[in-house]
Protein backbone atom coordinates (compact mmCIF):
# COMPACT_ATOMS: atom_id res chain seq x y z
CA UNK A 1 0.00 0.00 0.00
CA UNK A 2 1.29 3.61 -0.94
CA UNK A 3 -0.28 4.88 2.18
CA UNK A 4 -3.70 5.51 3.93
CA UNK A 5 -5.77 7.67 3.35
CA UNK A 6 -8.74 9.31 5.34
CA UNK A 7 -11.33 11.16 3.23
CA UNK A 8 -13.92 13.43 5.28
CA UNK A 9 -16.18 15.25 3.86
CA UNK A 10 -19.81 16.27 4.43
CA UNK A 11 -21.45 14.59 1.43
CA UNK A 12 -20.47 10.71 -0.20
CA UNK A 13 -22.51 8.50 -1.68
CA UNK A 14 -25.44 7.49 -1.45
CA UNK A 15 -25.86 11.45 -1.15
CA UNK A 16 -26.90 12.47 -4.61
CA UNK A 17 -25.18 15.65 -4.91
CA UNK A 18 -21.96 17.13 -7.14
CA UNK A 19 -19.34 17.23 -4.47
CA UNK A 20 -20.42 13.58 -3.13
CA UNK A 21 -20.16 11.87 -6.91
CA UNK A 22 -16.66 13.96 -7.17
CA UNK A 23 -15.24 12.41 -4.30
CA UNK A 24 -16.70 8.91 -4.85
CA UNK A 25 -14.50 9.26 -8.23
CA UNK A 26 -11.87 10.21 -6.04
CA UNK A 27 -11.80 7.95 -3.78
CA UNK A 28 -12.10 4.89 -6.15
CA UNK A 29 -9.16 6.54 -7.96
CA UNK A 30 -7.07 6.44 -5.17
CA UNK A 31 -7.63 3.17 -4.23
CA UNK A 32 -6.97 1.71 -7.77
CA UNK A 33 -3.80 3.68 -7.16
CA UNK A 34 -2.34 1.26 -4.58
CA UNK A 35 -3.84 3.44 -1.57
CA UNK A 36 -5.66 2.71 1.54
CA UNK A 37 -8.53 4.41 1.59
CA UNK A 38 -11.56 4.93 4.15
CA UNK A 39 -14.56 7.61 4.48
CA UNK A 40 -15.41 9.37 7.04
CA UNK A 41 -19.29 11.93 6.29
CA UNK A 42 -22.23 12.06 7.23
CA UNK A 43 -25.96 9.89 7.27
CA UNK A 44 -27.26 11.05 3.46
CA UNK A 45 -29.30 14.21 3.85
CA UNK A 46 -29.43 15.67 0.27
CA UNK A 47 -30.84 14.55 -2.71
CA UNK A 48 -31.52 10.77 -1.46
CA UNK A 49 -33.33 7.90 -3.69
CA UNK A 50 -34.61 4.51 -1.83
CA UNK A 51 -32.88 2.58 -4.39
CA UNK A 52 -29.26 4.34 -3.36
CA UNK A 53 -30.01 3.46 -0.06
CA UNK A 54 -31.12 -0.13 -0.69
CA UNK A 55 -28.05 -0.06 -2.85
CA UNK A 56 -25.49 0.81 -0.25
CA UNK A 57 -27.57 0.31 3.50
CA UNK A 58 -26.44 1.54 6.65
CA UNK A 59 -26.03 -0.24 9.75
CA UNK A 60 -25.78 1.33 12.68
CA UNK A 61 -23.41 0.91 15.01
CA UNK A 62 -23.17 1.51 19.20
CA UNK A 63 -27.08 1.92 18.79
CA UNK A 64 -26.71 4.54 15.91
CA UNK A 65 -24.27 6.86 17.22
CA UNK A 66 -22.65 6.06 13.84
CA UNK A 67 -23.07 4.16 10.75
CA UNK A 68 -20.94 2.75 8.17
CA UNK A 69 -21.56 1.20 4.89
CA UNK A 70 -19.60 -0.30 2.04
CA UNK A 71 -19.11 1.94 -1.29
CA UNK A 72 -17.64 -0.48 -3.76
CA UNK A 73 -15.57 -2.03 -1.16
CA UNK A 74 -14.75 1.11 0.70
CA UNK A 75 -15.66 1.06 4.33
CA UNK A 76 -17.92 4.77 4.75
CA UNK A 77 -18.71 5.90 7.76
CA UNK A 78 -21.22 8.09 8.06
CA UNK A 79 -22.35 10.60 11.11
CA UNK A 80 -25.88 11.27 11.82
CA UNK A 81 -26.77 14.73 9.78
CA UNK A 82 -30.00 16.20 9.23
CA UNK A 83 -31.53 19.35 7.44
CA UNK A 84 -33.49 20.35 10.29
CA UNK A 85 -35.62 23.98 9.76
CA UNK A 86 -35.06 24.62 13.51
CA UNK A 87 -31.71 26.88 13.22
CA UNK A 88 -31.13 25.39 17.01
CA UNK A 89 -31.36 22.07 16.28
CA UNK A 90 -29.03 22.82 12.94
CA UNK A 91 -26.05 24.40 15.41
CA UNK A 92 -26.88 21.16 18.25
CA UNK A 93 -26.81 18.58 14.98
CA UNK A 94 -23.90 20.61 13.46
CA UNK A 95 -21.62 20.56 16.60
CA UNK A 96 -22.55 16.54 17.29
CA UNK A 97 -21.17 15.74 13.82
CA UNK A 98 -17.88 17.58 14.44
CA UNK A 99 -17.45 15.85 17.58
CA UNK A 100 -18.13 12.74 16.60
CA UNK A 101 -16.24 12.89 13.05
CA UNK A 102 -13.25 13.86 15.55
CA UNK A 103 -13.46 11.03 17.51
CA UNK A 104 -14.21 8.52 14.79
CA UNK A 105 -11.39 10.22 13.34
CA UNK A 106 -9.08 9.57 15.89
CA UNK A 107 -9.64 6.09 16.13
CA UNK A 108 -8.42 5.36 12.26
CA UNK A 109 -4.58 3.91 12.19
CA UNK A 110 -1.75 4.49 10.66
CA UNK A 111 -3.25 7.66 9.23
CA UNK A 112 -0.84 8.65 6.20
CA UNK A 113 -2.91 11.58 4.76
CA UNK A 114 -6.23 13.44 5.35
CA UNK A 115 -8.05 15.32 2.46
CA UNK A 116 -11.22 16.85 2.40
CA UNK A 117 -13.43 19.22 0.33
CA UNK A 118 -15.07 22.58 1.61
CA UNK A 119 -18.04 23.60 2.71
CA UNK A 120 -17.49 23.87 5.87
CA UNK A 121 -14.48 25.54 6.62
CA UNK A 122 -14.59 23.81 10.19
CA UNK A 123 -14.03 20.49 8.79
CA UNK A 124 -10.74 22.07 8.15
CA UNK A 125 -9.99 22.36 12.01
CA UNK A 126 -11.37 19.00 12.60
CA UNK A 127 -8.59 17.60 10.08
CA UNK A 128 -5.29 19.94 11.59
CA UNK A 129 -6.25 18.47 14.95
CA UNK A 130 -6.72 14.76 13.85
CA UNK A 131 -3.72 15.23 11.46
CA UNK A 132 -1.31 16.84 14.56
CA UNK A 133 -2.55 14.25 16.54
CA UNK A 134 -1.95 11.39 14.65
CA UNK A 135 0.90 12.73 12.73
CA UNK A 136 -0.70 12.73 9.24
CA UNK A 137 -0.85 15.28 6.32
CA UNK A 138 -3.77 17.46 5.59
CA UNK A 139 -5.12 18.54 2.08
CA UNK A 140 -7.95 20.40 2.09
CA UNK A 141 -9.78 21.38 -0.90
CA UNK A 142 -11.66 25.02 -1.72
CA UNK A 143 -14.56 23.93 -3.70
CA UNK A 144 -16.56 27.07 -2.56
CA UNK A 145 -14.66 30.33 -0.74
CA UNK A 146 -15.68 30.98 3.10
CA UNK A 147 -16.43 33.17 4.98
CA UNK A 148 -16.65 35.08 1.48
CA UNK A 149 -19.75 32.76 0.58
CA UNK A 150 -21.70 33.63 3.32
CA UNK A 151 -21.01 37.32 3.46
CA UNK A 152 -21.94 38.12 0.06
CA UNK A 153 -24.67 35.90 -0.05
CA UNK A 154 -26.00 38.23 2.75
CA UNK A 155 -26.54 35.46 5.57
CA UNK A 156 -23.75 36.57 7.72
CA UNK A 157 -23.87 39.93 8.91
CA UNK A 158 -22.36 39.73 12.63
CA UNK A 159 -18.65 41.37 12.73
CA UNK A 160 -17.77 39.23 15.55
CA UNK A 161 -18.56 35.94 13.97
CA UNK A 162 -16.99 37.51 10.00
CA UNK A 163 -13.84 37.78 12.61
CA UNK A 164 -13.86 34.48 13.77
CA UNK A 165 -14.37 32.37 10.30
CA UNK A 166 -11.98 34.66 8.98
CA UNK A 167 -9.17 33.52 12.09
CA UNK A 168 -10.63 29.99 10.96
CA UNK A 169 -10.04 30.27 7.21
CA UNK A 170 -6.51 31.51 7.84
CA UNK A 171 -5.80 28.20 10.26
CA UNK A 172 -7.03 26.24 7.70
CA UNK A 173 -5.47 27.34 4.51
CA UNK A 174 -1.93 27.87 6.35
CA UNK A 175 -1.91 24.68 8.64
CA UNK A 176 -2.69 22.46 5.65
CA UNK A 177 0.18 20.51 4.42
CA UNK A 178 -1.35 21.83 0.72
CA UNK A 179 -4.10 23.31 0.08
CA UNK A 180 -6.21 22.50 -3.73
CA UNK A 181 -8.90 24.99 -5.48
CA UNK A 182 -10.53 24.47 -8.27
CA UNK A 183 -10.16 27.67 -10.92
CA UNK A 184 -7.34 30.12 -11.49
CA UNK A 185 -10.27 33.08 -10.08
CA UNK A 186 -10.69 31.65 -6.88
CA UNK A 187 -6.65 31.10 -6.55
CA UNK A 188 -6.10 34.50 -7.26
CA UNK A 189 -8.90 34.98 -4.56
CA UNK A 190 -7.53 33.50 -1.99
CA UNK A 191 -3.58 33.19 -2.28
CA UNK A 192 -3.02 36.25 -0.54
CA UNK A 193 -3.85 34.67 2.63
CA UNK A 194 -1.26 32.44 2.75
CA UNK A 195 2.56 32.86 4.37
CA UNK A 196 3.92 30.08 2.09
CA UNK A 197 1.85 30.45 -1.25
CA UNK A 198 3.40 27.21 -2.67
CA UNK A 199 1.23 25.61 -0.73
CA UNK A 200 -1.64 26.61 -2.80
CA UNK A 201 -2.57 24.65 -6.09
CA UNK A 202 -4.82 24.36 -8.81
CA UNK A 203 -6.52 21.41 -9.43
CA UNK A 204 -9.54 21.74 -11.31
CA UNK A 205 -13.24 19.42 -10.97
CA UNK A 206 -13.92 16.88 -13.38
CA UNK A 207 -16.60 14.55 -15.09
CA UNK A 208 -16.69 10.75 -15.40
CA UNK A 209 -17.15 10.84 -19.26
CA UNK A 210 -18.09 6.87 -18.95
CA UNK A 211 -21.12 8.15 -17.70
CA UNK A 212 -21.83 11.59 -19.05
CA UNK A 213 -21.53 11.40 -23.23
CA UNK A 214 -23.13 12.27 -25.70
CA UNK A 215 -26.06 9.88 -26.20
CA UNK A 216 -28.66 9.45 -29.27
CA UNK A 217 -31.46 7.03 -27.78
CA UNK A 218 -32.20 9.19 -24.97
CA UNK A 219 -35.91 8.73 -24.92
CA UNK A 220 -35.29 5.13 -23.46
CA UNK A 221 -35.85 5.11 -19.76
CA UNK A 222 -37.32 8.35 -19.80
CA UNK A 223 -40.57 9.16 -18.13
CA UNK A 224 -42.48 10.04 -21.41
CA UNK A 225 -45.41 12.30 -18.70
CA UNK A 226 -42.03 14.64 -17.69
CA UNK A 227 -39.92 14.34 -20.59
CA UNK A 228 -42.99 14.11 -23.52
CA UNK A 229 -41.57 14.09 -27.30
CA UNK A 230 -41.72 17.99 -28.50
CA UNK A 231 -39.30 18.09 -31.34
CA UNK A 232 -40.43 21.50 -32.52
CA UNK A 233 -39.91 22.94 -29.20
CA UNK A 234 -36.82 24.38 -27.56
CA UNK A 235 -36.44 22.41 -24.57
CA UNK A 236 -34.65 25.14 -21.76
CA UNK A 237 -33.66 23.05 -18.61
CA UNK A 238 -31.85 24.05 -15.21
CA UNK A 239 -31.18 20.39 -13.55
CA UNK A 240 -29.39 20.73 -9.73
CA UNK A 241 -29.51 21.97 -6.51
CA UNK A 242 -32.12 24.52 -6.30
CA UNK A 243 -30.92 27.03 -3.75
CA UNK A 244 -29.59 30.82 -3.29
CA UNK A 245 -26.52 30.80 -5.78
CA UNK A 246 -29.23 30.72 -8.65
CA UNK A 247 -30.69 33.58 -9.88
CA UNK A 248 -34.23 32.99 -10.27
CA UNK A 249 -35.59 36.09 -11.10
CA UNK A 250 -34.72 36.64 -14.45
CA UNK A 251 -35.73 32.88 -15.36
CA UNK A 252 -39.48 33.53 -14.01
CA UNK A 253 -39.32 36.96 -15.64
CA UNK A 254 -38.22 35.27 -19.18
CA UNK A 255 -40.49 32.59 -18.72
CA UNK A 256 -43.47 35.27 -18.87
CA UNK A 257 -42.14 36.88 -21.76
CA UNK A 258 -41.74 33.29 -23.75
CA UNK A 259 -45.14 31.93 -22.85
CA UNK A 260 -46.72 32.45 -26.09
CA UNK A 261 -43.68 30.71 -27.86
CA UNK A 262 -42.94 27.10 -28.84
CA UNK A 263 -40.10 27.54 -26.02
CA UNK A 264 -39.97 25.85 -22.85
CA UNK A 265 -38.30 25.31 -19.50
CA UNK A 266 -37.49 22.34 -17.33
CA UNK A 267 -36.68 22.33 -13.71
CA UNK A 268 -35.00 19.24 -12.42
CA UNK A 269 -34.11 19.60 -8.48
CA UNK A 270 -34.61 19.84 -5.28
CA UNK A 271 -33.42 22.95 -2.77
CA UNK A 272 -34.25 25.34 -0.22
CA UNK A 273 -35.74 27.76 -3.39
CA UNK A 274 -37.78 25.03 -4.87
CA UNK A 275 -40.98 25.82 -2.79
CA UNK A 276 -40.77 29.46 -3.74
CA UNK A 277 -40.21 28.81 -7.46
CA UNK A 278 -43.52 26.56 -7.13
CA UNK A 279 -45.26 29.24 -6.19
CA UNK A 280 -44.31 31.65 -8.56
CA UNK A 281 -44.72 29.52 -11.59
CA UNK A 282 -48.18 28.65 -10.27
CA UNK A 283 -49.10 32.06 -9.34
CA UNK A 284 -48.16 33.51 -12.86
CA UNK A 285 -49.71 30.50 -14.75
CA UNK A 286 -46.24 29.53 -16.09
CA UNK A 287 -47.60 26.44 -18.08
CA UNK A 288 -44.49 26.67 -20.29
CA UNK A 289 -42.33 25.69 -17.07
CA UNK A 290 -41.99 22.02 -15.70
CA UNK A 291 -40.66 21.49 -12.13
CA UNK A 292 -39.87 17.48 -12.15
CA UNK A 293 -38.17 16.56 -8.82
CA UNK A 294 -34.74 14.99 -8.67
CA UNK A 295 -33.25 11.91 -11.07
CA UNK A 296 -31.43 9.45 -10.24
CA UNK A 297 -27.45 10.04 -11.71
CA UNK A 298 -28.13 6.99 -14.20
CA UNK A 299 -30.47 8.61 -15.82
CA UNK A 300 -28.63 12.17 -15.99
CA UNK A 301 -27.20 11.92 -19.26
CA UNK A 302 -30.10 10.89 -20.80
CA UNK A 303 -31.84 13.77 -19.03
CA UNK A 304 -29.34 16.47 -19.80
CA UNK A 305 -29.95 14.94 -23.78
CA UNK A 306 -33.28 15.80 -23.84
CA UNK A 307 -32.94 19.50 -23.49
CA UNK A 308 -31.33 21.51 -26.26
CA UNK A 309 -29.77 24.00 -24.01
CA UNK A 310 -29.13 24.13 -20.06
CA UNK A 311 -29.05 27.62 -18.35
CA UNK A 312 -27.31 28.81 -14.99
CA UNK A 313 -27.81 31.87 -14.37
CA UNK A 314 -25.47 32.82 -11.21
CA UNK A 315 -27.13 34.52 -8.79
CA UNK A 316 -24.60 37.98 -8.41
CA UNK A 317 -24.08 38.11 -5.00
CA UNK A 318 -22.35 34.89 -5.22
CA UNK A 319 -21.24 34.62 -8.60
CA UNK A 320 -17.12 35.27 -7.64
CA UNK A 321 -17.41 32.53 -4.94
CA UNK A 322 -18.74 29.39 -6.46
CA UNK A 323 -18.45 27.71 -10.09
CA UNK A 324 -20.88 24.80 -11.00
CA UNK A 325 -19.66 21.77 -11.80
CA UNK A 326 -22.84 21.13 -13.08
CA UNK A 327 -20.56 22.77 -16.22
CA UNK A 328 -18.52 19.91 -17.11
CA UNK A 329 -21.37 17.47 -17.21
CA UNK A 330 -23.71 19.13 -19.90
CA UNK A 331 -20.26 19.92 -21.95
CA UNK A 332 -19.59 16.10 -21.65
CA UNK A 333 -22.79 15.48 -23.14
CA UNK A 334 -22.31 18.17 -25.95
CA UNK A 335 -24.42 20.62 -25.39
CA UNK A 336 -24.47 24.12 -25.46
CA UNK A 337 -24.94 26.63 -22.22
CA UNK A 338 -26.86 30.06 -21.57
CA UNK A 339 -25.20 31.77 -18.82
CA UNK A 340 -25.86 35.34 -16.74
CA UNK A 341 -22.35 35.89 -14.93
CA UNK A 342 -20.49 39.12 -14.33
CA UNK A 343 -17.56 39.75 -16.16
CA UNK A 344 -13.78 38.41 -13.96
CA UNK A 345 -16.12 35.77 -12.41
CA UNK A 346 -15.07 32.13 -12.87
CA UNK A 347 -18.16 30.55 -14.69
CA UNK A 348 -17.35 33.69 -17.09
CA UNK A 349 -13.35 32.94 -17.27
CA UNK A 350 -14.06 29.46 -17.93
CA UNK A 351 -16.85 29.39 -20.58
CA UNK A 352 -15.83 32.62 -22.62
CA UNK A 353 -12.79 31.15 -24.57
CA UNK A 354 -14.59 27.74 -25.85
CA UNK A 355 -17.50 29.39 -27.65
CA UNK A 356 -19.94 26.71 -25.69
CA UNK A 357 -21.66 28.76 -24.52
CA UNK A 358 -24.06 32.10 -24.76
CA UNK A 359 -22.79 34.56 -21.95
CA UNK A 360 -24.87 37.29 -20.47
CA UNK A 361 -22.78 39.43 -18.31
CA UNK A 362 -24.70 43.03 -17.72
CA UNK A 363 -26.07 43.91 -14.39
CA UNK A 364 -28.82 45.33 -15.82
CA UNK A 365 -32.25 42.84 -15.13
CA UNK A 366 -33.78 44.40 -17.75
CA UNK A 367 -31.06 43.95 -20.66
CA UNK A 368 -30.58 40.52 -18.93
CA UNK A 369 -33.85 39.77 -19.32
CA UNK A 370 -34.05 41.08 -23.20
CA UNK A 371 -30.68 39.19 -23.98
CA UNK A 372 -31.83 35.98 -22.67
CA UNK A 373 -34.91 36.24 -24.20
CA UNK A 374 -33.90 37.29 -27.69
CA UNK A 375 -31.03 34.28 -27.74
CA UNK A 376 -34.03 31.63 -27.20
CA UNK A 377 -35.80 32.93 -29.86
CA UNK A 378 -32.99 33.30 -32.01
CA UNK A 379 -31.70 29.83 -31.80
CA UNK A 380 -35.30 28.21 -31.39
CA UNK A 381 -35.44 29.82 -35.21
CA UNK A 382 -31.63 27.89 -35.66
CA UNK A 383 -30.72 24.98 -33.58
CA UNK A 384 -27.91 24.39 -35.52
CA UNK A 385 -26.04 26.63 -33.57
CA UNK A 386 -26.54 25.11 -30.35
CA UNK A 387 -24.97 22.02 -32.05
CA UNK A 388 -22.25 23.51 -33.09
CA UNK A 389 -21.85 25.53 -29.48
CA UNK A 390 -22.19 21.92 -27.80
CA UNK A 391 -19.31 19.99 -29.97
CA UNK A 392 -17.00 22.84 -28.66
CA UNK A 393 -17.44 22.18 -25.47
CA UNK A 394 -17.34 18.25 -25.84
CA UNK A 395 -14.21 18.39 -27.58
CA UNK A 396 -12.86 20.69 -24.24
CA UNK A 397 -13.88 18.13 -21.63
CA UNK A 398 -12.49 15.31 -23.38
CA UNK A 399 -9.05 16.72 -23.45
CA UNK A 400 -8.41 18.30 -20.22
CA UNK A 401 -11.38 17.53 -17.49
CA UNK A 402 -12.13 13.93 -17.45
CA UNK A 403 -11.28 11.91 -14.80
CA UNK A 404 -8.56 10.31 -15.41
CA UNK A 405 -5.96 12.82 -15.64
CA UNK A 406 -7.18 15.38 -13.44
CA UNK A 407 -7.53 11.82 -10.47
CA UNK A 408 -3.97 11.83 -11.60
CA UNK A 409 -3.17 15.27 -10.25
CA UNK A 410 -4.46 14.58 -6.87
CA UNK A 411 -2.20 11.33 -6.98
CA UNK A 412 0.76 13.25 -7.76
CA UNK A 413 -0.38 15.42 -5.06
CA UNK A 414 -0.51 13.22 -2.03
CA UNK A 415 2.71 11.07 -2.90
CA UNK A 416 4.87 14.62 -2.73
CA UNK A 417 2.88 15.43 0.49
CA UNK A 418 3.57 12.08 2.10
CA UNK A 419 6.62 11.81 0.93
CA UNK A 420 7.95 14.92 2.98
CA UNK A 421 7.07 12.38 6.12
CA UNK A 422 9.62 9.95 5.13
Amino acid sequence: MRGKILIHSIVFSPDGVSTAYLYNDIAMGLLSAGFEVIVLTTTPHYNVLQEELERQPLIPRFGGLFYESDFNGLKVIHVPQKKFSNALLRIVGFCYWHLVSFILGMKQKHLSLILSPSPPLTIGLINLAIGKLKRAKVIYNVQEIYPDFLINKGSLRFKPVISLLKLVEKAVYNGSDAVTTIDPMFYQSIVSRFKDRSKLHIIPNFVDTDIFKPIEDYKRGLNSEFFPEKDSTLKVMYAGNIGHAQDWRPFLQVAKELKEFQIEFWIIGEGVMRPELESEIEANGLTNVHLIAYQKRELMPAVIAYADIHFIFMAPEMEKEGFPSKVYTIMACSKPLLVTSGINTPINNFLKPIGCAKLIETTSFENKCNEIAEFLKQVYLDKNLLSVMGKRGYELIQGHYSKRPVISKYISLIDQIISENQ
